[in-house]
């Protein structure tokens, strides 16, 4: 039956394939997007999933073109994630859209049972450590990052940022009290590598708390071997300095109990290619990890400075319910809130392997800066770095505070 089931899918395949000229056959890819994009760029779908609304597809390099065009329309990223490889059989997918629907039933259930039941009390440490954040820093990071021509992972030179951006990050942690360790993480579905920081936890090595935020840069969609400029000063320069500055601040800290980590993904703009590979491997050695924490545009503030959005779509409850309590204790701003779509940015890939995310942005879908991804997406009179620092403050909050305590999320 598998093996009917997959000539089956090869078939439909091949004739989806058949009618698109000038396409290399081989060019193919398998994703999980979001079931409304799929549809309105006309891709054949091959599984689908409406209480998710995520659909499975088997696309070229033009269909992917067409997904990540009407996405941007919408002021979204690409809403796909790229598959590490094609799925043997349609069950395979059926039971990965069976974990993700257990999941959001147990959110769900989180939600009507223990919604807004978390406190944070506060730590004099959090605070002092939070004065010490500094917006001008971000600004440097995000001028040095867009200075960049292009940060596109499938481009000629797609490591040429990623490698002096972990010099920097080397010679910063270098100053701290206890070890702290960089290293680089090859893919195998992008030239791209991405960085990981890790500062191992004192007493909890074997939980992690995960901070991360895309490196990479898109322009008109990227195709055409990355010759246009994609500065990305907003998506994602932004998110990728408000989680640096936390960083710095934090090395300045008693070194946590729990293991944190700091990730600057790869290709995220085709597909969530970095983080999807980190996130299965994670799975994989079943590691702890306690909670994700994604960073994607931060310094536009489309719905008002210090008026921030919390992604409520494929994200965890518990999470979401933790930020308003840190939000009360330490941030003290508006937090709206909205749905992206599957696949939008990286949290995606962490909570398909069932692990508990989180994704403040900027503003409202319909409110973010909309010149990410051409050559305008660069610094001006509209960002805000004052804005940006609210997310470097979420990032250390939850490392110092999640990085010292026995919280976890608990679903019903």
């Amino acid at each position: 039956m598998k093996n009917i089931i997959l000539i089956i899918t090869l078939i439909i395949s091949q004739n989806v394939f058949s009618h698109i000229s000038n396409v290399d056959p081989n060019s193919i890819t398998a994703v999980y997007a979001d079931l409304d994009i799929l549809k309105k760029a006309n891709v054949p779908v091959l599984y689908a999933d409406q209480n998710l609304n995520v659909g499975y597809a088997i696309i070229t390099g033009k269909m992917e073109a067409r997904i990540s065009a009407l996405a941007h329309e919408q002021g979204r990223c690409g809403n796909y994630e790229a598959l590490d490889e094609i799925p043997q059989n349609i069950s395979t997918v059926a039971n990965n859209f069976a974990f993700m629907n257990q999941i959001q039933s147990k959110n769900q259930n989180y939600e009507m049972l223990a919604k807004n039941s978390i406190e944070v009390a506060e730590n004099p440490l959090i605070t002092e450590a939070l004065k010490n954040l500094k917006p001008d820093n971000i600004k440097a990071t995000v001028t040095y990052l867009s200075a960049f021509p292009t940060r596109f992972n499938k481009g000629n030179t797609p490591n040429l940022h990623v490698d002096d951006f972990s010099e920097k990050i080397k010679a910063l942690v270098a100053t701290a009290a206890y070890p702290v360790t960089v290293d680089l993480i090859s893919h195998n579905k992008t030239p791209q590598k991405s960085i990981r920081v890790t500062i191992k936890g004192s007493t909890k090595p074997d939980e992690y708390v995960i901070l991360g935020g895309h490196l990479d840069s898109i322009s008109g969609g990227g195709f055409g071997g990355g010759s246009k400029l994609a500065p990305g000063a907003d998506d994602n320069a932004s998110g990728s300095a408000s989680l640096l500055e936390a960083l710095r601040i934090l090395i300045t800290q008693a070194q946590p109990q729990r293991t944190v980590e700091f990730f600057w993904y790869a290709g995220e703009e085709s597909g969530l290619l970095g983080s999807a590979e980190i996130a299965a491997s994670y799975k994989a050695q079943s590691k702890n990890v306690i909670s994700v924490l994604q960073l994607d545009m931060t310094m536009f503030p489309g719905d008002g400075v210090f008026r921030i959005t919390s992604i409520n779509d494929f994200t965890s409850a518990w999470l979401r319910d933790y930020l308003k309590a840190i939000n009360t204790t330490y941030l003290n701003v508006e937090i709206l809130d909205d749905k992206c779509g599957y696949g939008c940015s990286d949290h995606a890939s962490w909570f398909r392997n069932g692990y508990p995310t989180l994704m403040p942005t900027e503003a409202k879908f319909k409110s973010i800066f909309k010149y990410i991804h051409t050559d305008k997406d660069v610094i001006s009179s509209v960002m805000n770095f004052d804005h940006a620092l609210v997310f470097s403050k979420i990032a250390l909050v939850m490392a110092m505070d999640l990085g010292n305590s026995s919280q976890k999320e608990v679903l019903f």
